[in-house]
């Protein structure tokens, strides 16, 4: 009979969760009234077994006239008319009892100690019945029927309250808590002419819903970053490649592993060139494949119209060869080179009409004696402000100083003499004003991994000229694709950026991350890069990457809970804070196909929800499909390696016989024996 006031002592301990302050009197009539539940529980329990075993009470003499009154009166109220009634009776009594206690909470308590005696006690508390059935005396049946039905009361009652003390961790079981993390994103599908859409899905809540990245605006530029393998090329690159070729683009791609996305780029075209109302030329540049390439002088002198031309080009040309230089533009030996190809670059412009104006001649002509090489030059009087200090160290026989300013230029440009690139650098099959209305071209550039720093600097320059005559106005649209943008440098990207929109060039940037970003550009370019691009898509990436892109997300109204326990009560408690949409952990964990971005709209068409965390949907087993379909990319001509070689040497003769005439000419020119230099 002492169960109910031992609980007395737990459910005084009882921590309420509702919002109204509960009273010291509300607590104690809520406790009387639980222990009053609990005795007429165990009072029915005893009067059942009474009833039941009323023989063998009878032989122990325990009966009395006034108990027999009253248990005939309870049994008129229908409790005895089965036999199962009365228990299950008290049973439902110690069951609200035990509902309403709220013993003081523990931690040690588990599921398993709770279920053990609840299990056992209503098997014992139900089964009881069955002891009748054992071949013995009337009154070692009553005896041990009712020990049993005792028993498992008791165990029931054991584990009711173990159960009420059990604290039961109600907080989130999502432990990264990616849950709270959701939010809602982009359903609609929102199309133009110019607008790259894929198909997305993302999850809000428990909830998995369907979603579209739709980046209506690329002409903001597209940034797509993501570790190796996490899907740049495969879930977004491609289909930037595919859906503008269908919707009339124009477009360069730069292709790190040729031919990867050249090949999609070709293919596309074949299927979709009713799309434009002049079908585009596909040509492509690679320097190890020859017989698949198409030949294109990047030093064109019709499209350089002064100095500043040159003098760009050779910039671009020094500073990706010498990646180093970026850090240290202004240095005296960093522009002393630059200023030194500038000069040759235009002399070769301004002789016979730019005859010879291409980098293989550059090249050769940079490998003469210096004292032919600034005779010659010096032949030219628009460079000659750019050679001065290089004559002057020469005939002041500051040889040290001159090679500090030439040798560094001569080295580095010399890795570029090989007859494979001195035959696609020395003559054009085609132009690279790729949207030009009247002619638009599909241009695929290819690189080499393991050359990637020799090419990457001719297709730097490719691309610096390529940029100057796409940014015009009055041109058909275009697409400028970069997979691995930092493998090149191309000195003025920021601007392109910023300029090209109303020119309507879409710009696609594919990196790493940041870091590689910022090692190959320098820190303040890195960061007008990432700052100035309206568009970008993110995979997995680590480190200052992540902490960026998760700043630019923002923070979200998140829910909060927590649990406090102390010597006397447990409260749960629950609220709402700011916090980042997507913390750079997560940005760090993502796999491959998931992506986290943020996009940009127009005036006509708003996007309310621009930043979504989403996995990019693939049609795996159709592109796979389409894949296999692919033609090759067509092979452009037969050629020998005895007519690569011949192009080079012819190279070399037509340098030494440039040196040979101009020399002469001053010789035999009395007006131009001053220019003459003498070791």
């Amino acid at each position: 009979m002492n169960f109910g006031r031992r609980k007395n002592g737990n459910e005084k301990n009882a921590t309420s969760k509702t919002p109204k302050m509960q009273t010291g009197e509300n607590i104690e009539g809520l406790r009387k009234i639980i222990d009053l539940t609990r005795k007429i529980s165990i009072g029915m329990l005893c009067l059942h077994g009474y009833y039941y075993c009323y023989p063998s009470f009878r032989e122990w003499g325990m009966t009395h006239e006034i108990t027999d009154r009253l248990l005939m009166h309870i049994r008129d109220t229908g409790l005895f008319t089965h036999f199962y009634t009365s228990k299950l009776f008290a049973l439902g009594l110690l069951l609200i009892s035990l509902i309403g206690t709220k013993g003081k909470k523990e931690e040690t308590i588990t599921l398993a100690r709770v279920l053990w005696p609840l299990i056992s006690g209503t098997l014992l508390y139900g089964g009881s019945p069955l002891v009748f059935y054992l071949p013995m005396g009337e009154q070692e049946n009553s005896l041990l029927y009712m020990g049993i039905t005792a028993l498992g009361y008791a165990l029931i009652l054991m584990g009711g309250a173990m159960l009420g003390r059990m604290l039961k961790n109600r907080l989130s079981q999502d432990v990264f808590n990616h849950l709270n993390e959701t939010f809602p994103q982009e359903e609609r599908f929102l199309e133009n002419e110019y607008s790259v859409n894929l198909p997305a899905r993302y999850k809000l809540k428990k909830k998995v819903r369907h979603s579209w990245i739709n980046i209506i605006n690329p002409f903001r530029a597209l940034l797509v970053a993501g570790t190796p393998g996490s899907g740049k090329s495969y879930f977004v690159i491609r289909h930037v490649i595919t859906q503008h070729i269908r919707k009339g683009f124009s477009m360069f791609v730069y292709d790190f592993k040729y031919d990867d996305l050249s090949r999609i780029a070709y293919n596309t075209l074949q299927h979709h060139g009713s799309a434009y109302g002049v079908k585009p030329e596909f040509y492509t540049i690679n320097f190890d494949r020859l017989s698949h390439t198409h030949r294109c002088n990047p030093l064109e002198p019709d499209l350089m119209l002064d100095i500043t031309d040159a003098s760009e080009a050779a910039r671009t040309i020094m500073l990706g060869l010498n990646r180093e230089w970026i850090r240290k533009q202004g240095d005296f030996f960093v522009e002393s080179p630059i200023n030194f190809l500038t000069a040759i670059i235009w002399f070769l412009k301004k002789h016979r009409h730019g005859k010879y104006c291409t980098l293989p001649h550059v090249i050769e002509l940079m490998q003469v004696d210096y004292e032919k090489l600034f005779t010659v030059l010096r032949t030219e009087p628009e460079i000659e402000v750019l050679i001065n200090p290089f004559v002057s160290a020469l005939v002041k026989k500051a040889f040290d100083q001159l090679e500090g300013q030439v040798a560094s230029a001569k080295i580095t440009m010399a890795r570029l003499s090989s007859p494979q690139l001195y035959y696609v650098l020395s003559e054009s099959e085609f132009t690279l004003d790729l949207n030009n209305p009247k002619a638009p071209k599909i241009i695929c550039m290819g690189n080499n991994p393991q050359k990637q720093q020799v090419y990457g600097a001719v297709l730097s320059l490719y691309i610096s000229r390529i940029v100057k005559l796409v940014n015009q106005k009055g041109k058909l649209k275009s697409s400028l694709i970069f997979d691995e943008f930092p493998t090149i440098y191309f000195n003025g990207i920021d601007n392109l950026i910023a300029t090209a929109r109303s020119n309507k060039v879409a710009t696609c940037l594919g990196v790493q991350d940041y870091s590689q970003l910022k090692k190959d550009y320098g820190r303040e370019q890195a960061e007008v890069i990432m700052n100035t691009v309206g568009n970008f898509i993110s995979g997995q990436v680590l480190g200052d990457t992540a902490k960026q892109l998760s700043e630019r997300f923002g923070r979200i109204v998140q829910d909060r809970e927590s649990i406090s326990i102390n010597s006397s009560e447990t409260s749960v408690s629950k609220s709402t804070q700011l916090d980042q949409a997507v913390p750079p952990s997560t940005i760090a964990s993502l796999s491959s196909g998931a992506f986290v971005g943020m996009v940009a709209d127009t005036p006509d068409q708003k996007i309310a929800l621009k930043a979504f965390h989403a996995e990019i949907l693939n049609d795996h087993d159709a592109l796979k499909k389409e894949e296999e379909n692919y033609r090759q990319i067509p092979k452009v001509r037969d050629i020998t390696q005895e007519e690569v070689e011949q192009n080079y040497r012819r190279i070399k003769t037509e340098v030494a016989e440039i040196v040979r005439m101009e020399m002469e000419r001053v010789f035999d020119t009395p007006g131009l024996g001053h220019l003459i230099i003498r070791g």
